[in-house]
């Protein structure tokens, strides 16, 4: 019986290749996810992208719990020797709402809540999220008592 070659046009070999790449890349990327999702699953320069961003952003915040929801309201604290921003301001909140106090500090304090029950959120130097829910309506003063001073006033509704 007769032998075949078979020829393989060098397009045909450039097109195979890049398949093979793509699909190398495809299921990389796949790998990388945790927890299957009903979305598709994002391109591998995606899936870099979006590494390098939240390892850069998990360098800068330290957050001593769960991650903040993409609703949650933020206030931002500057505590600076002993001064504070902002100084007793009145903020809007709703029941239940997750506010996220977002601080910036020279120096580790503690901000204490007077809501009922209270609560008192420790900090470090540097950037720290600190999630806080309120869970009653009613003016809840949030407060450095280091400082002595009110740094806002929470208008729960």
């Amino acid at each position: 019986m007769p032998r075949t070659t078979l020829r393989r046009s060098p397009r045909l070999a450039t097109v195979a290749t890049i398949i093979a790449i793509g699909l190398g890349l495809v299921l990389s990327g796949c790998a990388e996810d945790a927890e299957p999702t009903a979305t598709p699953s994002p391109s591998a320069s995606e899936t870099a992208s979006e590494s390098a961003s939240e390892t850069a952003s998990e360098t800068a915040t330290q957050s001593p719990t769960e991650t903040a929801t993409p609703d949650a309201q933020t206030i931002d604290i500057t505590v600076s020797g002993d001064t504070v921003t902002p100084s007793g301001e009145r903020v809007d909140a709703k029941v239940g709402e997750e506010i996220i106090l977002h601080v910036t500090a020279d120096a580790p304090g503690e901000i204490h809540v007077h809501s009922t029950p209270e609560q008192e959120l420790s900090y470090d130097a540097g950037t720290t999220d600190l999630p806080l829910t309120i869970d009653q309506p009613g003016l809840v003063d949030v407060e450095s008592h280091t400082l002595d001073l009110v740094i806002v006033q929470l208008e729960v509704r």
